[in-house]
């Protein structure tokens, strides 16, 4: 219409199933250069997206509750949930505005979908949401909407919110699922045992790659993989996974990899 400006449809953001780390890891020393290669993927994320995300939806292995949860706060604070670091990384920023709108927005289709969600205005960001995006995306100027995981931690749920909230995408949203995808700590301290992380990592690249409804089922029944337990001994940073495969009906590709004491780390995207 005459004298009226038109804004640009947002391009289709991808869907990412990322690791966050250990702890404030990417901000304390790393004389060994343990985290460099990990770090380098999260800083490379906004150059491999379309476009700059209008908003960042965040799954974060970190928050359970009853029924799905987002942040619907201005300006949430942070959760430092970490314990034994030095006394720094208890004072990291990440002044990301909240998103109020797109806590309801998703919470409404979560609940159209059948599926129970609230948002909460006064829950802050973890460290499963700041200290990834506090690498990725310095400048702090995305807004950003935490989702929780549902405590009964069933991946048919996840993957049924991630189908429910694969509309989002469209309208300009990032979703990032944040975890990692072998996330057993006592044999990560024991080389000689990670090894077993190796196989779980093939099974979960192929499920990954599966057409949408094979990939549905196999990442659903998870725990028949080889050596699941064992590599996730409780499954809260895998489940962010099922919601950025849900959110996606494309074929889940490789993002990054890499040995980490001796143990497999992947990430993936959904297009």
């Amino acid at each position: 219409m005459a004298g009226m400006t038109e804004t640009a449809a947002p391009a289709t953001q991808p869907s990412l199933y990322i690791p966050h780390g250990g702890g404030p890891c990417f901000f304390m020393p790393d004389p060994t250069g343990m985290w460099r290669k990990m770090e380098t993927y999260l800083r490379s994320l906004p150059a491999s997206l379309p476009e700059t995300p209008r908003a960042i939806l965040l799954v974060s292995a970190h928050w359970e509750t009853r029924g799905f949860a987002f942040t619907g706060g201005e300006r949430p604070g942070l959760i430092y949930d970490y314990y034994g670091f030095p006394p720094h990384t208890y004072e990291l920023t990440y002044p990301a505005p909240g998103a109020p709108a797109l806590a309801e927005r998703a919470a409404g289709l979560l609940r159209g979908a059948g599926l129970p969600a609230t948002v909460d205005p006064d829950h802050g960001f973890d460290h499963g949401m700041f200290i990834p995006l506090k690498v990725a995306f310095p400048d702090a100027d995305v807004p950003v909407v935490e989702m929780s995981l549902d405590a009964s931690l069933d991946p048919a749920l996840h993957l049924a919110a991630g189908r429910a909230l694969a509309t989002l995408r469209e309208e300009g949203v990032l979703v990032i699922g944040s975890g990692m995808s072998f996330h057993n700590m006592a044999v990560m301290r024991n080389p000689a045992l990670a090894a077993y992380s190796t196989d779980f990592d093939r099974w979960l690249g192929t499920a990954v790659a599966a057409p949408a409804g094979e990939r549905a089922a196999l990442l659903a029944q998870w725990l028949q993989a080889p050596n699941a337990r064992h590599s996730h001994p409780r499954e809260e940073h895998l489940l962010p996974l099922m919601v950025a495969a849900g959110a996606s009906g494309a074929a889940g590709t490789l993002d990054y990899s890499e040995s980490m004491m001796g143990s497999a780390i992947s990430a993936y995207r959904f297009a």
